[in-house]
């Protein structure tokens, strides 16, 4: 029989030459198992595994071997403080794209109400977060991936915002077309496919292997998306509505370029992320001399 420091030592061992922190993960694995919390492991270090909790812990940990992102293997991660069920087939969140959220919660006025669009759902971090911290909001969700939509939902049951979101499937602007809000749009958001489509193989295992093509591939220059989402916003956002976009660490001054050509669009910023990479542009619609057509 062996104890936990023992099980966490010999996977620490064995995970060091394969992952960037192998004790942590070693850790998160065996509180998935145990159902405890990482200071359980340290109190308990001498209390011996039972055979199945051993079998289960090495099988996972193989799994990391091969590179299966933490998160997919433990079903979870933390995004704005709050938990996202992940598995297979949608992105993971990272925390780089907090400072997309935190920069949209800069923009609110509490007592106004907010229609809001996030295109390219994924597990719903960005939807269900703004659902969560702004109380007078609906998201309108898009994604292409009905299985992203599927976990999307569970998330916002979890966490309580269900019934102020709408999730729809399709391609970008597409699903809103037949629902009213277009040019009622308050808040326009999107983390969407940013990767050169080339770059993709060469990226680390976890990711060229195990995340979904489809929320990566951002086409030849990885800015497809930035191409028509900065192309069409001005149809379905309000005059003086805001387009928040998370970009790739290189995409920033060419995103900003494309908003900066199309006239339509006014006070664009980039702000960087605590790594001090510019991680989000934004502006907003002019809101004279340009008429939003629709509503």
């Amino acid at each position: 029989m062996i104890t936990i420091h023992e099980a966490l030592k010999e996977s620490e061992n064995k995970l060091e030459k394969k992952v960037n922190t192998p004790l942590l993960d070693a850790q998160v694995i065996l509180c998935h198992i145990l159902d405890v919390d990482r200071l359980y492991l340290i109190i308990n270090k001498d209390r011996k595994l039972t055979k199945e909790e051993a079998y289960e812990y090495n099988e996972l940990i193989e799994k990391r071997l091969e590179g299966v992102p933490v998160q997919y293997i433990v079903g979870n991660q933390e995004f704005m403080g709050l938990s996202f069920y992940v598995e297979e087939g949608v992105l993971i969140p990272r925390p780089d794209t907090e400072i997309l959220i935190e920069k949209i919660l800069e923009n609110v006025d509490e007592s106004n109400s907010y229609n809001i669009v996030d295109i390219g759902t994924g597990s719903g971090a960005i939807t269900v977060s703004l659902a969560k911290f702004i109380e007078k909001a609906h998201v309108f969700s898009v994604d292409i991936s009905k299985k992203a939509l599927k976990i999307a939902t569970k998330n916002a049951n979890a966490n309580g915002v269900s019934s102020k979101i709408s999730f729809l499937n399709g391609s970008l602007f597409s699903p809103l077309d037949d629902i009213g809000i277009k040019g009622k749009i308050d808040i326009l958001v999107s983390n969407p496919p940013y990767i050169p489509s080339k770059k993709i193989e060469g990226l680390q295992v976890e990711v060229s292997k195990y995340e979904p093509r489809i929320a990566l591939d951002g086409g030849e220059d990885g800015l497809d998306f930035y191409r028509e989402i900065i192309d069409k916003a001005p149809e379905y956002l309000r005059r003086g509505g805001l387009i928040v976009l998370e970009v790739g660490h290189d995409q920033a001054r060419i995103v900003a370029g494309l908003m900066e050509e199309k006239d339509q669009y006014v006070d664009i910023e980039i702000t960087k992320d605590l790594a001090g990479i510019e991680r989000v542009v934004s502006g907003k619609i002019k809101a004279a001399k340009y008429e939003v057509h629709g509503g």
